[in-house]
């Protein structure tokens, strides 16, 4: 069997993460609307999620039209059965991540993030699956005294630490 190796890149718009992982249900698109909405009265997201049997649509949820069509969009172009692709805003996947992988349906997470990302994505004549994800860009160095300050500083400013 024939097997071509493919990179897609995400658009994700300014001042959003994505969540991207791998369910095996129909029913996943309605608990992950629910886990979003149920985390935060303010967060704003859309879902997409990409049937592998039956009439293969990607469905799609949300509670801003703007970023479903981002998530619908982006999940057509990895085009990969069972996956999810969730766009967040005035949110971030730490608020909601570990509610996601408490869902049943779920099985992977595979990048949770507001870098640059790439799926890798392996496509054979049965279809289509990620491999896995570049996320972000390589490391320039090692961490020293007055990185260590400023990312510490950095976690108190955004509210995760006093």
């Amino acid at each position: 069997m024939k097997i071509e190796i493919k990179a897609i890149d995400v658009k994700i718009p300014e001042n959003c993460n994505i969540i991207l992982g791998q369910t095996h249900f129909i029913k996943s698109i309605f608990d992950i609307y629910e886990a979003l909405a149920e985390s935060s009265p303010t967060i704003k997201f859309g879902i997409a999620f990409s049937e592998a049997s039956g009439k293969r649509l990607v469905r799609s949820d949300g509670n801003d039209a703007e970023l479903i069509e981002c998530a619908e969009k982006e999940a057509m172009k990895i085009s990969c059965g069972h996956s999810f692709i969730i766009f967040l805003k005035e949110g971030y996947p730490i608020n909601v991540l570990n509610r996601i992988k408490n869902i049943s349906e779920v099985c992977n997470i595979y990048a949770a993030t507001a870098n640059p990302l790439s799926v890798i994505v392996a496509e054979t004549e049965n279809g289509r699956g990620i491999l896995g994800v570049i996320d972000g860009q390589t490391p320039l160095g090692i961490e020293r005294g007055e990185d260590r300050k400023w990312r510490a500083d950095f976690i108190k400013k955004i509210g995760y630490k006093r």
